[in-house]
């Protein structure tokens, strides 16, 4: 069982528009919504492919009980914790001009009751989990620390864990040194406390991180590709050439490719290989984490 953990989790309203204009009213030309976050889009992409797959997290109101609901009808188990706060909704805005524009709500407060309810949770799942992804933000009233303390609790009970969050929750988190992380530069640069100009710099400092107890580094290089660093291997990874429809759960697509990979055993390369190939499948359809199998297989042969 592979046990994605989404603090804050989101509805997804996609909006596409030919442009938007400052000051101005803005018409639609079309509108969806959907389950979305990080863990939540690790989920989905995952069940695609048919593994099994457990969700965890914070939901609250009507956003909540759509994305649960959601996760249920893909056959994923579920496992959240009620807030009385409603679940926040993220909007991405799509233009003509490719840009993608996300305007994200921070989410609920939860109090120290929901959270606690949230913890004795995770002890259950850690009986049935076998790799934890532990993704994205974390809403008002949980604690910095809160990776750490999930990634100390896999430690101690011999369970993977691929981290993949920013800022402080970042830096706490790999203080308890997950199996795997997946920063992109500026994360990256964030935990380094400097600019990283050129890739040298970047492999510098996945070392250190290597070095520092943490088994496996993938630094995201957006369009660039991928960068993977462990005890043994410094690889790199050129993103396919595509015309980008939505970036959106590209990153996710990343990470759940690499779960796949984890779970299957295969060289640090074929990783590589395949999450270049499943992040830019992802690009090419309008909804987040929703890939056509027909164009990831095209994409691995290329």
């Amino acid at each position: 069982m592979i046990v994605t953990v989404t603090l804050n989790p989101a509805v997804d309203k996609t909006v596409e528009i030919g442009r938007i204009v400052m000051g101005d009213i803005n018409r639609a030309r079309a509108a969806a919504d959907m389950a979305g976050g990080k863990g939540i889009n690790v989920a989905r992409i995952l069940r695609q492919f048919h593994l099994p797959v457990a969700a965890m997290g914070f939901l609250g109101g009507y956003g909540g009980k759509m994305i649960e609901d959601s996760m249920m009808k893909l056959g994923v188990e579920c496992h959240f914790t009620r807030t009385k706060g409603d679940t926040r909704t993220s909007v991405n805005v799509l233009t003509d001009d490719g840009y993608v524009t996300e305007i994200l709500e921070p989410g609920p407060t939860v109090s120290e009751k929901e959270l606690a309810n949230f913890r004795k949770e995770f002890e259950y799942c850690l009986e049935t989990g076998e790799l934890f992804v532990l993704c994205g933000s974390a809403p008002v009233g949980v604690p910095l620390t809160i990776y750490a303390e999930l990634i100390q609790r896999c430690r101690q009970e011999g369970r993977r864990v691929i981290l993949d969050t920013s800022g402080e929750f970042l830096r706490e988190g790999v203080k308890a040194k997950p199996y795997l992380i997946k920063p992109n530069r500026k994360e990256l640069e964030y935990l380094a406390g400097r600019k990283l100009r050129d890739r040298d710099a970047v492999v510098e400092e996945a070392r250190k991180l290597v070095d520092g107890g943490i088994e496996k580094v993938v630094v995201s290089l957006g369009n660039q590709g991928l960068l993977y660093v462990d005890a043994d291997h410094v690889l790199f990874e050129s993103a396919k050439k595509i015309k980008t429809v939505n970036t959106v759960g590209c990153g996710d697509s990343v990470v759940a490719s690499l779960c796949m990979s984890e779970m299957s055993h295969e060289s640090p390369q074929t990783a590589l290989q395949k999450a270049i190939a499943l992040s830019a499948a992802n690009a090419l359809t309008p909804e987040a984490a929703v890939i056509s199998m027909n164009q990831y297989l095209e994409l691995l042969q290329v």
